[in-house]
């Protein structure tokens, strides 16, 4: 592999391409063509994909699988699913495939099959999740649990609040569950506020039981608990997710409460492992298990399937030629599903935390642009907040749009008019104005050709987002495989952490902070506001300051 994608012939040709069709429009691509949108549609176990609308020919889509093969992606399909230490800056394994792998199947890791571990674990969350639902599980003055609180952060939160926010209809008819995750003291008041602490029930969740924004949180939930049931309580209302026993221990939770997960598991992709211990206790296990088998039916069409047919590897490679040969710097996850709503948060963290990077897996400087800035927000909300920009603006956003063919709501009413808003925003972003281009005043004109792709699922189930989420992981390997990068290491968010700390201690010293002129001026600005309302006088004014 060379140092730059680049450098393949494959890639030069794709450039030339780029320049020679930039000239053909989506419309003239339809007129050639009138079955355009069917030859351009895949359907794996009920997903649907349609990408016809995006501006591309039958040598764009030839060229793009020459880079795919080119680039050895077969290669690594097939090593990430054998356990190849692919994870190259930590020397590490990625398998979280195997979170959902059927007991019957294996998966050898130095000799060893993870597979059988993995359900292990199954079982031991399964256990809890139904003594919690049948009331068996109580609190330390023998009420049962109504409430569980999943505190984590970054993977630890966003793939089971985004699952709960969209599986809510599954859900447990007495059993909530909340999240805990931002170190902003206002997030914990504002999810405590109305608990009853009899039934409530938290989740650490933290491999390491060292990050400091969940412990943090967990300390001052812990003091919640203690201060209105006792100490002997916690034992009762805590469990862990986590690998750190002897810091389990020490936080007071039986070790025995503390479900495993492994360093092969990276936190963005964890959500099928124990992470998603509070998702499992809401909507069960039975319904659990169908989100692992939705995610696995993915895992298999991608690992078999011919590219051409392969929904993660179009996704991807369309996500190149967007990137690198049409100068998008964007990306918007738009679905029609307000159950959605929390999947741009979590695609963010997936996609930008994965593939956000400049070097390669050797340490090379890549030398193409890679992850784009990725953001969205649910139809037909979105349409009165950014369309405008999408439609007429400067910028070039690819997107994806997300339907839900049959809703569980009975508002059929609702459901056609969401659903003709999804097909008509992509008409009209594919063609533009209705007549004939030019036809009236500019601020009327909608130039067209803005590229997008409709994902289409039968309805929204554990399985079929156990589909969608396995969909995305996988389109994020085939980009991250092509450009080089070591999708599964996330060093970027160490370096703000580190100068949190020693800043941390500048805070609450007398000492000047030695940094840079504009942190020093920051920090003495908050240090004059703290220690007011420390001393209950009102913050001092600028003028004071100086």
């Amino acid at each position: 592999m060379p140092a730059s994608p680049s450098e393949l012939p494959v890639w030069r040709e794709l450039s030339t391409h780029r320049v020679e069709s930039a000239v053909t429009s989506m419309r003239e691509l339809f007129d050639r063509n009138p079955r355009r949108g069917a030859e351009l549609s895949v359907e794996c176990d009920g997903v649907v994909l349609d990408y016809s609308k995006n501006v591309i020919t039958d040598r764009t889509l030839s060229l793009l699988m020459r880079l795919a093969r080119d680039c050895d992606l077969a290669a690594g399909i097939d090593a990430m699913f054998a356990g190849a230490r692919i994870n190259t800056t930590e020397d590490r394994p990625v398998l979280h495939t195997a979170l959902r792998t059927p007991a019957s199947e294996s998966v050898l890791l130095d000799g060893v099959d993870v597979v059988r571990s993995v359900h292990e674990v199954l079982e031991r969350m399964s256990d809890l999740a139904d003594a919690i639902r049948s009331g068996r599980w109580c609190g330390a003055t023998g009420r049962p649990v109504r409430t569980v609180v999943n505190i984590g952060i970054g993977g630890s939160d966003l793939g089971p609040a985004m699952a709960y926010h969209a599986l809510r209809e599954f859900a447990h008819a007495t059993v909530e569950a909340r999240f805990i995750s931002n170190v902003d003291g206002h997030d914990i008041d504002r999810v405590l506020g109305d608990l009853d602490p009899e039934t409530t029930l938290f989740i650490v969740s933290s491999k390491t039981f060292t990050t400091i924004e969940t412990l943090t949180n967990a300390r001052t939930a812990r003091r919640w608990l203690v201060d209105r049931l006792g100490e002997n309580a916690v034992g009762k209302h805590f469990v862990a997710v986590s690998t750190n026993a002897r810091e389990v221990a020490v936080f007071g939770i039986d070790p025995a409460n503390m479900f495993e997960f492994w360093d092969w598991v990276g936190g963005r992709y964890s959500l099928p492992s124990a992470i998603g211990l509070s998702l499992m206790i809401v909507i069960g296990p039975e319904q659990f298990r169908e989100l692992l088998a939705g995610a696995h039916s993915i895992d298999r069409h991608f690992r078999t399937a011919a590219f051409e047919e392969n929904l993660p590897v179009l996704l991807g490679l369309l996500g190149i030629w967007h990137r690198n040969f049409c100068g998008a710097q964007a990306f918007a996850v738009l679905p029609y599903d307000q159950r959605l709503a929390l999947l741009p948060a979590y695609l963010q963290q997936l996609d930008m935390e994965s593939n956000g990077k400049s070097v390669d897996r050797h340490g090379r400087a890549i030398g193409v642009d890679t992850a784009p800035i990725l953001w969205g927000a649910p139809g037909t909300n979105g349409q009165h907040a950014f369309f405008q920009m999408l439609h007429q603006g400067t910028t070039l956003v690819p997107s994806d749009f997300i339907g839900v063919l049959e809703p569980t709501h009975a508002h059929r009413a609702h459901h056609d008019l969401l659903m003709a808003n999804l097909f008509a925003q992509t008409r009209a972003l594919a063609f533009g104005d209705l007549g004939s281009p030019g036809e009236g005043p500019p601020h009327r004109s909608f130039p067209g050709d803005r590229p997008s792709n409709t994902i289409l699922l039968p309805r929204l189930s554990p399985y079929t987002l156990g589909q969608l989420i396995a969909l995305y992981e996988h389109k994020v390997f085939v980009q991250g495989w092509i450009w080089g990068v070591n999708s599964f290491d996330q060093w970027g968010v160490e370096l703000g952490k580190k100068l949190a700390t020693s800043i941390h201690d500048d805070l609450e010293s007398d000492r000047a902070p030695g940094l840079d002129s504009s942190t020093n001026a920051l920090i003495m600005r908050y240090r004059h506001a703290r220690q007011s309302v420390t001393a209950g006088r009102p913050t001092a004014t600028t003028n004071e300051m100086i």
